[in-house]
């Protein structure tokens, strides 16, 4: 992977980069700046007024096809491939073509610049950064670089999951779009990935293959029998032989067979099914095994691009045991499903936007766990939802698993955004922190997460800025966090004029914010160049 932005000479009038979108730019993004073969891209302007233009000199076009006329609706090229569609003008021998954004230039954009589409990620060490308001990228591109990880950590910017976009009001292409747009304007040159996250049908499925996603992550959290843990004797008897066997294309007699008296070698132990263990890994997650295969198998009956499956059984209430994990993965193989990374629910707790709450101890020898069975029967990672902010966490799993993780974060963008409006503008926070507590009751109920309003400060004790001091404390992180959608809906618009008017300030928290979370993988990623 790179990430250098390249200033080499544009042939054959010798121009560098840097001289071309000085002398033919107007209020150019100079970060921004590439170039594609013979031409020359960069955005121009700010906000609402950006621009994504396109420069290549006119006898270069003129060789290549007829060139379009020069006026308001012409693009930079006419021949076959993606264009750029807005004004053409012609300046010292370049044809210079201004295009608004729209989701069709963008589109165009990521046909003309190769890394800004999409692709499988493979094994290499992976964070996904998830993005509710649609201008964090711009910070993400900023802590990969300032972490040292930009050759090393495989970004997947365009992140997010139905239920977020739900409460969002945004669609899959606008996320989508939204990123492009951001890992452009940063400059961003390396590869990246687009995480359709926590799917739970056919139809979203084919949504994000209509936008482009890559990586797809199924969230099977439905179908997981938690009840299981605490079955035995006639109960567990009778659940297990009322799976879904013909969906599963086994027996329980035929499972038993195969799998009773296996082990596997993690290398420091061996791990094999104890009495009962067996029977209570499959009605636990038979169900869910059935749900990922089906899917999977949409999946890739339906795409026309490349894809790579995660499998997510994080969001249950009762942790992914060893043995659990050892069924799950021997079942999805012997029904051809393959997937990249898995997500356990691990021990201890993986709660939104705070610190890990459990024994680190315990959770050291579960990674370690879980990490040989994925090499083992793998390779795959293993994927660390619910992984914002959990900075005693990142340095064990990067041992543990030798760097073969992924890591999901999502709302804690949502929350430094938060912190830059409570320094500008602290009474807009205060609204937002308001409603959030007046909303917690109803917007918590698909989130697991033990803060709650009544271990929040009082609000009436902070002014001015010290409102800020919300994003410090654990009940007031997790209410903001799960209440983000009522906030946009009530004060987005008031939002992002803060942030765009404070871009640098949201740039820089964004960058100081994920260095931490970014850098503890330094020096343990994991193979499968791009």
């Amino acid at each position: 992977m790179t990430d250098d932005v390249s200033n080499s000479q544009l042939s054959p009038d010798g121009s560098t980069l840097a001289d071309l979108v000085n002398r033919l730019g107007s209020q150019p993004v100079a970060q921004s700046a590439r170039t594609v073969g013979e031409r020359a891209l960069w955005a121009e302007g700010h906000g609402a007024s950006t621009m994504l233009v396109s420069a290549e000199l006119a006898a270069v076009t003129a060789r290549v096809a007829p060139a379009a006329p020069v006026g308001p609706v012409g693009s930079g090229t006419a021949g076959a491939g993606p264009v750029l569609a807005g004004s053409v003008s012609e300046v010292s021998g370049w044809r210079v073509t201004r295009a608004p954004v729209t989701p069709e230039n963008l589109a165009a954009l990521r046909g003309l610049v190769p890394n800004l589409r999409p692709q499988p990620l493979g094994l290499t060490t992976s964070a996904g950064f998830g993005d509710r308001l649609g201008v964090a990228t711009p910070g993400h591109v900023d802590a990969m670089r300032a972490a040292g990880v930009a050759s090393e950590i495989a970004p997947i910017f365009a992140q997010q999951s139905m239920r977020e976009n739900a409460r969002t009001g945004r669609t899959v292409q606008e996320v989508m779009d939204d990123a492009t747009l951001g890992a452009f304007l940063a400059g961003w040159q390396g590869p990246v990935g687009a995480d359709a996250d926590h799917l739970k049908s056919e139809a979203d499925i084919d949504l994000c293959l209509g936008a482009g996603y890559t990586f797809f992550t199924i969230d099977p959290g439905e179908h997981v029998n938690s009840a299981a843990d605490d079955m035995s004797g006639a109960a567990l008897q009778q659940a297990f032989e009322a799976l879904p066997w013909d969906a599963l294309d086994s027996s329980p007699d035929d499972l038993r067979a195969r799998l009773s008296a296996s082990s596997l070698d993690l290398g420091y132990r061996s791990l094999a099914f104890g009495p009962g263990e067996l029977e209570r890994a499959a009605v636990k997650y038979g169900g869910a095994v059935a749900h990922v295969t089906r899917l999977f198998r949409h999946l890739t009956a339906t795409a026309a691009h490349a894809v790579e499956l995660e499998v997510s059984v994080d969001e249950t209430a009762t942790p992914t045991s060893l043995a659990e994990h050892l069924y799950l993965a021997h079942e999805m193989k012997r029904l051809g499903v393959t997937w990249v990374s898995l997500a356990p629910r691990f021990v201890g707790a993986f709660e939104k936007g705070v610190e890990y709450i459990g024994d680190l101890a315990a959770l050291a020898l579960d990674l370690k766990g879980h990490a040989a069975i994925a090499r083992e029967l793998g390779p795959y990672k293993l994927s660390l939802h619910s992984g914002s902010d959990k900075f005693t966490v990142y340095p064990i799993a990067a041992q543990a698993a030798g760097g073969a993780v992924h890591l999901k974060t999502a709302g804690t963008s949502y929350l430094e955004a938060l912190r830059v409006v409570g320094a500008y503008e602290p009474e807009l926070l205060r609204a937002v922190t308001e409603l959030g507590i007046q909303r917690f009751s109803e917007d918590v109920k698909t989130y697991h997460i033990s803060g709650s309003p009544q271990g929040m400060p009082d609000l009436a004790a902070l002014d001015g800025s010290a409102l800020a001091a919300l994003l410090e404390q654990v009940d007031a992180r997790q209410v903001l966090h799960v209440t983000f959608g009522s906030a946009l809906k009530a004060h987005g618009a008031e939002l992002l004029r803060v942030l765009r008017e404070h871009e640098d300030a949201y740039r820089g928290a964004l960058r100081r914010h994920f260095e931490r979370h970014l850098v503890p993988f330094k020096g343990h990623t994991s193979g499968g160049a791009l």
